[in-house]
């Protein structure tokens, strides 16, 4: 079946996180702002595969982001008033797109159905296209199925309410974790190197296993169309 709709992972793929993080926490005086970054997006996803796995009752990701935060803090030594801890889970929403995410978002808008799938809540995607001004068809959150990617239920709850096949719907993404769930589903795929967020100054990698690995989204739209 030919691909009918597109579904992006947002944070990390559209989305560029880790420099408004860290300077969230470093306003905060916080030391190794961008050390604790990068130990909070990684032990929030620690937290999402506990709860597919039910050894963590069902949490949306605000709620996930401001518990790990906290258990950060407490490894840290580190104390912040709470109103402080919520504004850094609010500064989730307010992050900045990749300079090429709007008018690659925008080409492939033009031929295909596109939705953002994601493992925040809907309303940190509200918040996030309207801050980003990034254009989709649907917001669709894992939130929708009670399950976090690269659970298949979130994939396929995707294609259900999309009215699609799931072999009709290519997902978008920089996270091989997440195009290997996507798979497993029966999507399509399609990988975006987005190596700065791992790696900042890393060369461009490939995902050989993807049906598409691309620089950028100016890529993608080139090859599907």
């Amino acid at each position: 079946m030919r691909v009918r709709a597109l579904a992006f992972d947002v944070v990390g793929t559209l989305i560029e996180w880790r420099p408004s993080i860290a300077s969230a926490l470093a306003a905060r005086n916080i030391a190794g702002a961008t050390e604790l970054a990068d130990a909070w997006r990684k032990r929030s996803f620690a937290a999402q595969a506990e709860v597919n796995a039910g050894q963590r009752p069902w949490a949306n990701l605000d709620a996930l982001h401001l518990s790990t935060l906290e258990e950060l803090l407490a490894q840290h030594a580190t104390d912040l008033p709470i109103e402080q801890r919520h504004e850094l889970v609010e500064a989730w929403h307010r992050l900045p797109a990749w300079p090429d995410a709007a008018a690659g978002l925008e080409a492939l808008r033009s031929r295909y159905l596109t939705a953002a799938l994601s493992n925040g809540r809907l309303t940190l995607l509200v918040d996030l296209a309207r801050h980003t001004n990034l254009r989709f068809d649907c917001l669709l959150s894992s939130e929708m199925a009670r399950a976090y990617k690269p659970a298949s239920e979130v994939y396929l709850t995707a294609a259900r309410l999309l009215d699609l096949q799931p072999s009709e719907l290519m997902l978008v993404s920089a996270h091989p974790a997440d195009l290997r769930g996507g798979r497993r589903a029966g999507l399509r795929t399609a990988f975006v190197d987005r190596s700065p967020e791992r790696d900042p100054g890393s060369p461009v990698r490939q995902h050989s296993d993807a049906e598409e690995s691309v620089a950028d989204l100016r890529e993608l739209a080139e090859k599907l169309g």
